[in-house]
């Protein structure tokens, strides 16, 4: 698959999720999890593809991904989690954006870093590390949730492509 195909599919991806949790939605498993699952499994595929990683290399990828894990569990504390209709709700707030600006220059930063260092462009895939970000996220939101006592909201019909097909 074309890098650029990989790009757009993770920009539409990462859009549809700011877009809709800043509205505002209603909190359920399957889209808590779908965007990070989703996401760092095409950067895992990214780097099952390259070839001639080193140690470093794959040092680098680790610290990365934790780096990442933690900076979305610091922006899945910033989320609003609230009862709504009998029902959790999850909406991103102007502190959840501060915090996804200030982890993007982070991430930046350790990505020059990186490069500086000499370690390959290709052991950086840009989906894994929002995936881990977005998994960070949702671990947190999905602990809150839980630790809510309020039930998480029922899968929605018609929310998945397959489901669209069907009408």
């Amino acid at each position: 698959m074309d890098n650029w195909v990989y790009v757009g599919l993770v920009a539409a991806v990462v859009v549809v999720v700011v877009i809709r949790r800043l509205r505002g939605e209603p909190l359920n498993a399957r889209d808590l999890f779908a965007a990070p699952v989703i996401l760092t499994g095409l950067g895992v595929w990214a780097l099952a593809q390259r070839r001639g990683l080193g140690a470093a290399d794959y040092g680098w990828i680790a610290a990365g991904a934790a780096l990442g894990l933690a900076l979305g569990a610091v922006r899945g504390a910033t989320i609003q989690v609230h009862e709504r209709e009998g029902v959790l709700w999850q909406r991103y707030t102007g502190r959840t954006l501060l915090v996804a600006a200030l982890s993007l220059a982070v991430m930046a930063c350790f990505a020059a870093l990186a490069g500086h260092f000499g370690l390959a462009p290709d052991a950086r895939p840009v989906q894994l590390s929002i995936g881990v970000g977005f998994l960070g996220e949702a671990l947190v939101v999905g602990w809150r949730g839980v630790s809510s006592g309020t039930p998480f909201a029922p899968e929605r019909r018609g929310s998945s492509p397959l489901d669209r097909l069907r009408r």
